[in-house]
């Protein structure tokens, strides 16, 4: 067989724009960081539909966005990319990004979102649940046809998504409606397009808990298992730039989807100002005491240069950061950074647009030409996965200590 390239990307939310560019369109500035982001040896670019702007009502998709994401894929294609085209943008950085349609004025905020976002406004109501709100179902059936239909031929177009951590927008109401609407979803885009790739975007929560979101069963419906996750916000990891943590869910994931190899679709960490030391902030968001590890920008880079090889040695399919930019100041009182002070400073490049030192490891180890191999080190599942989420934290952190006795 042909060796297969390990894939480098990036999670994409312009800097000067953030979770507005859908409603603030400019091609230009596409490419321009697209440009930036091809130099530096990546292949892959995470986009995201963010529903609001991309559904104004049920029955209606926006045909101005799809216009633009077709632009979007153009200047892709141009420039040697492939995306990863994420659905059902509900959930991103924080709040819950709802179309005015979908939110439900009479009933409260779910105790699991942190703050709902609607037409660019904050609002305190709760909102109908994709996965059981008939209305939302048929809408979102919608919206995949409508842009599958449109792109599905384009060649900038690499994956489809189902979700960007879809649990933090809603859960089903247990394991078997979240499969039945994961082969649901990937039927529809089946039909029309049988050869693309299709992934849902998993994070860390479908490995703790039982959300609904098993990664045994999604990863079964769907072409392409993947995984987010951060040693920061995970107590049990050995510290917050934890190298060996994020190849291990990797790992953990494949053995839970019966060896599949894993993309690590969304990894990476909030740095401090250039020349400060690492630090944890202290603030309160969304009403309670927050606490956030920043990474040194020396230091995030050394931990960016020994998580890639580790990916590699776990048999992962690539690694995709979070994300391309800082964002400028004048985006700091607008959500998702009016509260979430730390989704500032998630970047490659800093609000003004220069390259941080871990955008030069990514260049370096791009240029080493890495391939996918064969998994050196493996997570060993010795239960079923039905027993593993009867006690997924226990079992989690069970595994990862026998993940890293490899290493003594």
């Amino acid at each position: 067989m042909p060796e297969q390239p390990f894939i480098l990307g990036v999670n994409y939310w312009p800097r000067r724009k953030a979770m507005y560019w859908w409603s603030n369109f400019d091609a230009k500035e596409v490419r321009e960081e697209f440009s930036l982001i091809a130099s530096l040896g990546m292949s892959l670019v995470r986009i995201f539909l963010l529903w609001e702007d991309w559904q104004p009502t049920p029955e209606r998709v926006n045909a101005i966005a799809l216009r633009d994401l077709e632009t979007v894929c153009d200047i892709a294609a141009e420039l040697g990319l492939s995306l990863d085209v994420t659905f059902f943008t509900g959930h991103m950085s924080g709040p819950s990004w709802a179309p005015g349609w979908m939110l439900q004025p009479d009933r409260p905020m779910d105790p699991r979102v942190m703050q709902v976002v609607s037409r660019g406004e904050i609002v305190d109501c709760g909102y109908r649940n994709p996965f059981t709100d008939p209305l939302v179902t048929k809408a979102a059936e919608l919206l995949l046809t409508t842009v599958v239909t449109r792109l599905n031929d384009h060649p900038a177009v690499g994956v489809w998504n189902l979700g960007n951590e879809p649990d933090l927008f809603a859960w089903p109401t247990d394991a078997t409606q979240g499969r039945a609407w994961t082969r649901r979803m990937t039927g529809l885009i089946k039909a029309i397009d049988p050869e693309t790739t299709v992934t849902c975007g998993l994070h860390v929560a479908s490995l703790l808990e039982d959300n609904g979101l098993r990664v045994n069963d999604i990863f079964a419906e769907v072409d392409l298992p993947v995984m987010h996750g951060y040693p920061m916000y995970i107590d049990w990891a050995r510290g917050p730039l934890d190298p060996h943590f994020v190849p291990y869910l990797c790992a953990l994931t494949s053995a839970l989807s019966g060896g599949k190899p894993t993309l690590m679709e969304e990894f990476g960490g909030c740095t401090e100002a250039p020349g400060k030391p690492s630090s944890t902030w202290k603030w309160t968001a969304y009403g309670r005491p927050r606490s956030q590890f920043m990474a040194s920008e020396e230091a995030f880079a050394d931990y960016i240069g020994q998580v890639l090889p580790n990916l590699v040695e776990v048999g992962a399919t690539g690694a995709v950061l979070w994300c391309f930019a800082d964002y400028v100041p004048t985006l700091w009182d607008t959500p998702p950074c009016l509260e979430a002070h730390h989704e500032r400073f998630f970047g490659l490049v800093r609000p003004d647009g220069s390259l941080k030192p871990h955008a030069e490891v990514i260049r370096d180890f791009a240029a080493s030409r890495p391939i996918v191999k064969p998994a050196r080190r493996r997570v060993t599942l010795d239960i079923t996965p039905e027993a593993y989420y009867g006690a997924p934290v226990y079992h989690a952190r069970r595994l990862y200590e026998e993940f890293l006795s490899d290493l003594a």
